[in-house]
């Protein structure tokens, strides 16, 4: 159950960018319990909050889209592994728009309460994109 829950979860929030449909998949409160390098590290969001995360992380990279490649159900709990890409399109962290198709993999253990999500523990290779981003600038000079 939990995992069909994650898996549209992951299509129409983080692929489709549907905001409006947060608050079928999360709790009241979501607490990022561990994401190095992420904005939202450490903070407990309510609903509205998940959804200007979620607005703010598409935003330069509008196209972005997971394809999960393992999935794992616990009792509260759903772990994936995951292969995220992306067109840099806006600025992130004063890095320009490139044009140049990003790709990082990293996982994810999401946790759950009477069939909400309400939080998360994340490993991400940010400094993949970092060093991807600053090869297409390093071309472009």
């Amino acid at each position: 159950m939990k995992k069909q829950i994650l898996k549209g979860f992951i299509q129409k929030v983080w692929n489709e960018g549907n905001i409006n449909a947060i608050p079928e998949y999360i709790a009241d409160t979501y607490t990022v319990l561990h994401d190095p390098g992420d904005p939202w590290d450490g903070m407990e969001l309510d609903v509205a909050g998940f959804q200007n995360r979620v607005s703010t992380s598409r935003a330069p990279v509008p196209d972005q889209s997971f394809e999960i490649q393992e999935i794992y159900e616990n009792e509260d709990s759903v772990c994936i592994t995951w292969l995220w890409s992306g067109t840099h399109l806006g600025e992130i962290s004063g890095i320009p728009p490139s044009g140049k198709k990003l790709h990082m993999s990293g996982a994810t253990a999401y946790y759950f309460q009477n069939n909400r999500i309400i939080g998360q523990w994340q490993i991400a290779d940010r400094l993949g994109i970092f060093q991807q981003m600053q090869s297409s600038q390093n071309h472009d000079a």
